[in-house]
């Protein structure tokens, strides 16, 4: 089965997502996706992906993985490189479970959660991370019809917040009141005032809910070790499930070293791509659970392989989402099916916005569990109304003469 097209969609409400779609031979279409930079990423697939697609049978996932791979080392596998490996390794495995006839975490051996695999929700609204990389993050401008999750627990009462997920059956979720405060003095210190300030939605949620909620801190890498062994220090009266990124991961020993300083588990990171960079974190036993993006890091080939590699050094494994209802939707396979699924990352304010309008899948929560799509390859297709949307553009990448 040989690719004969392939499309990249991009729509202008959500500037960040680029669709990709393979069409094949047999009439067959998988979809991808990956996040930032849509212009680059679709150069870089014009240009060199699917080029050394053409002519490849499709269904041969891992060599081409591993060919692509190699070739990327002449100029960089890190960036939008990896993530538009990612990108057609998530299309082709949608490809070979339409073939085949099933679903992806069928095709990876089966599903280890039958009832679901267990989410917490991170808690931004409708129009969070919709900016280029390295401008300031914010929500939403527009009228919302979505909870406005970011701005109750950043502006309002996280306490309601709390119960609010409770009420939906969400039963852990994650903010970042910490980061406000970074840039006063470069991430390399915190006031007493900001470190209270930053405790208090931790407060609210405690006194509303008390154990009911679990709580993950998202720290975005804006922290000295210093900074952020005074802030895991403040936090652990108020019991946080996990400190994600309080640090950036690029020195795995730093790490360590916040983590044998806190009682908290450390979470680290989506930042860190493909099974290489995870290895030397957890050579350095710098965390106690792994965090990888399949629409970052090499698709669902390569997160596969991350998640294994954590269940091998008995860590726990969480698969980001913060992007798109493709990554969603491919992370939700994969969490099906490995056994160290810790939990699932989703976004409230998403799932029941922009993923419905854009996607034909629902993902429907049921007592704090989401299901994998059912149907054969990805399950999640474009919705035809989606590509009459006036702010859509399609274009074609490829196609065989």
């Amino acid at each position: 089965m040989k690719i004969v097209r392939a499309t990249a969609t991009h729509f202008a409400a959500w500037p960040n997502i680029t669709f990709l779609e393979l069409t094949t031979d047999a009439g067959l279409t998988g979809l991808g996706e990956t996040y930032y930079t849509p212009q680059t990423a679709c150069a870089f697939l014009k240009e060199v992906l699917l080029p050394q697609l053409a002519g490849r049978d499709a269904l041969q996932i891992e060599a081409f993985w591993r060919a692509s791979y190699d070739a990327s080392h002449v100029y960089g596998n890190r960036g939008v490189e990896m993530r538009c490996l990612s990108a057609v390794d998530v299309a082709l495995w949608d490809l070979l479970g339409q073939h085949t006839k099933q679903p992806v975490w069928q095709l990876l051996g089966g599903t280890s959660h039958p009832a679901g695999v267990p989410v917490y929700n991170t808690c931004a609204s409708e129009g969070y991370a919709q900016g280029t990389p390295g401008s300031p993050r914010s929500s939403a401008t527009s009228p919302r019809t979505t909870p406005d999750d970011y701005g109750q627990w950043s502006e309002g009462d996280a306490g309601l917040l709390a119960q609010s997920l409770l009420d939906d059956g969400l039963r852990a979720m994650k903010i970042w009141p910490f980061d406000p405060f970074a840039p006063a003095a470069n991430g390399q210190y915190i006031s007493k005032p900001d470190l209270e300030r930053g405790l208090r939605p931790f407060r609210q949620i405690r006194d509303a809910v008390g154990d009911k909620m679990e709580i993950i801190l998202e720290g975005h890498g804006y922290w000295s070790l210093s900074a952020a062994r005074t802030i895991a220090e403040a936090l652990e009266p108020y019991r946080p499930a996990l400190l994600e990124d309080l640090i950036r991961p690029d020195h795995a020993k730093t790490l360590a070293e916040l983590r044998r300083s806190t009682k908290t588990p450390i979470c680290a990171s989506e930042l860190v791509l493909t099974r290489y960079g995870v290895q030397a974190l957890l050579d350095a036993e710098a965390c106690d659970v792994v965090m990888t993006d399949a629409t970052w890091t090499g698709g669902i080939s390569e997160a596969r392989k991350i998640g294994v590699l954590a269940e091998a050094h008995n860590r726990g494994v969480i698969f980001h989402d913060c992007t798109g209802p493709a990554t969603l939707a491919a992370s939700l396979h994969l969490a099906a099916h490995a056994p160290n699924t810790w939990m699932q990352e989703m976004v409230r304010a998403y799932t029941k916005g922009f993923y419905r309008e854009l996607a034909d899948h629902s993902f429907e929560l049921k007592d704090g569990r989401l299901l994998p799509p059912s149907s054969p390859g990805l399950g999640l297709k474009l919705k035809e109304s989606a590509r009459r949307r006036p702010d859509a553009t399609v274009q074609v990448l490829y196609e065989r003469a």
